[in-house]
Parts: structure tokens; C-alpha cells; sequence
């Protein structure tokens, strides 16, 4: 179900990890996202995260859209932002292929750009807005590449794009000219190794990401849903949300992008590369 309302305002002073990065604005084109994919943090952060009990209680069935976005959005552009798009929902959520909600943001962007422009995705849909994209000084992509195993792709993401051609749209856009990094998060069961070569290969850059949300590792804020502990303690992945476990996952990821000439880093740290 695709719903509409109007907001108020569109652009969002960050907080936490995202101001930590290095952004100054957060764009969240609509509530609720229909990849509802089974980790998601977002409804764990429920009115910290601009949702209605029917978003967290639902989350993944419905989306509403923020109808006059791209109006607010020329109102509130300034050179100087730093904005990140965005940290609730995906901006090529499956709906957007019917609603075309990012056509006339970038437009909006096109005509008085940031900054920086981040975009962080899972959808290949981007690739239907490449020449817009072209258009944007200071636009980066990252793309969220969460395991080279296509089986736990399903267990964890049914309605995300397989694995491959996520890695395809990867490379469309690095061929198009495009800055595109690879966001591996969150760190879904894989091949570290095999993971981190794939996407420094892809891309030609340093890689960013994180593992999945654990209170063992951060305390306080959102964390991983538990349809996807429920999974994790099905198909026997449950190591995958042990912080030791996640730490040693990151050094091979790091290790292994060294020897591909490239680095890993997560938390702000890693993001603030988006941001620079």
C-alpha cells in the first residue's frame, strides 16, 4: 500500500552516528519502507525515528510518501549542507517504482546543489534516474551490499534485489562517471574475504559498513529486529550477532582489502568517507 501526506519540512538537522560522520542534514523522502527487510533498526527507534505506532507495528507493508518533498526541498537547500539520504528509508524502496518520487528531488538538487549529495541505497531502481544523477555536483552513492551469499540474501532480504545484481548496478554507475562506494551493512553471514575483494574490485574505493546492531556492542539507540534473531538462531547464524564474533569479521574484511590495495573502516568513521 503507497500512501501520501504532506510534511512540514524535509530537511533534518543530523544527530548522533550521522552528525558524527560528518553530515549536517538528513533527507527522509517517506515513512516506512517496503524492502521491510528483517534486521531493519529503524522501528526499534519507533518515535525517535518519525514513526506512527503503525510503522513499527507493520513496518515493510506500507509506505506513506512525503508528497511535497521536492518543494520543501528548493525552500531548504543551501550551498553549504552536507546531506544524507537517507537514514529511515531506502530512497529506491520498491514503491518508489510506482510513486517516482526522486526524479523531482533530484531535479531540486540539480538546480541548487549541497555540498555533498549522499544517497545510500539497496536498489538497483537508482540506475533509471542515472542521467539526473550525472547532473549533481558533489553526489556520492553508497550502495548496500550485505553478503556474497545469494541463500542468506533471501533468509534475511526476501524483497531486496539478489546479490548480483546488486554488484551490477555497482558498476553501472562507477561506468557512468559516478563516486559509488560499497556499504557493507549490516555484515549479513558471508565470505569476508571473498566480500571484501568483490567490492573493492567493483567500486575502486575504500569501504565502508558495519555489523548488525547488537546491546552487547551499542548499549543505547536502535538495534536489530527480532525477526532477524529469529532467523540467525534458525538456519544457525548467531555468531554473526556476537560482538567478538563481528570484530574478527571486520579485521578479515580489513585485512583482505589491503591486500586489494583499498581499507575498511566502520561506525562514523567509515561513513564519514561519504561525507568529506
Amino acid at each position: 500500500m503507497i500512501g501520501e501526506e504532506k510534511a512540514g519540512r524535509i530537511l533534518s538537522p543530523t544527530t548522533g552516528f550521522i552528525a558524527e560522520a560528518g553530515f549536517t542534514h538528513s533527507l527522509t523522502p517517506a515513512r516506512n519502507c517496503t524492502f521491510g527487510c528483517t534486521y531493519c533498526y529503524v522501528p526499534t527507534m519507533r518515535v525517535f525515528g518519525g514513526l506512527k505506532p503503525e510503522d513499527w507495528r507493520r513496518w515493510g507493508q506500507f509506505t506513506t510518501f512525503k508528497a511535497n518533498a521536492a518543494d520543501l526541498l528548493r525552500r531548504e537547500l543551501r550551498p553549504g549542507q552536507r546531506i544524507y539520504c537517507s537514514p529511515l528509508v531506502d530512497p529506491y524502496q520498491p514503491a518508489e517504482e510506482k510513486r517516482v518520487m526522486m526524479p523531482a528531488i533530484l531535479d531540486a538538487l540539480i538546480e541548487n546543489p549541497p555540498r555533498r549529495f549522499v544517497l545510500q541505497t539497496r536498489g538497483p531502481l537508482i540506475l533509471r534516474d542515472l542521467e539526473r544523477l550525472r547532473k549533481i555536483p558533489g553526489l556520492r552513492v553508497s550502495f548496500s551490499i550485505t553478503t556474497n551469499r545469494e541463500e542468506v540474501r533471501r533468509f534475511y532480504e526476501p524483497l531486496c534485489a539478489p546479490v548480483e545484481e546488486r554488484w551490477n548496478a555497482v558498476r553501472a554507475l562507477r561506468e557512468a562517471g559516478i563516486e559509488v562506494y560499497a556499504a557493507l551493512a549490516p555484515l549479513l553471514p558471508c565470505d569476508p574475504e571473498e566480500l571484501a575483494r568483490m567490492a573493492a574490485e567493483a567500486t575502486g574505493r575504500e569501504l565502508i559498513g558495519d555489523p548488525l546492531h547488537v546491546r552487547g556492542v551499542k548499549p543505547r539507540g536502535a538495534t536489530t529486529r527480532e525477526a532477524a534473531w529469529r532467523i540467525s538462531a534458525r538456519q544457525g547464524f548467531t555468531e554473526w550477532l556476537d560482538g567478538d564474533f563481528q570484530r574478527r569479521v571486520v579485521d578479515r574484511i580489513r585485512a583482505a582489502a589491503r591486500e586489494c590495495g583499498s581499507d575498511f573502516e566502520t561506525g562514523p568513521g567509515g561513513f564519514s568517507r561519504l561525507a568529506a
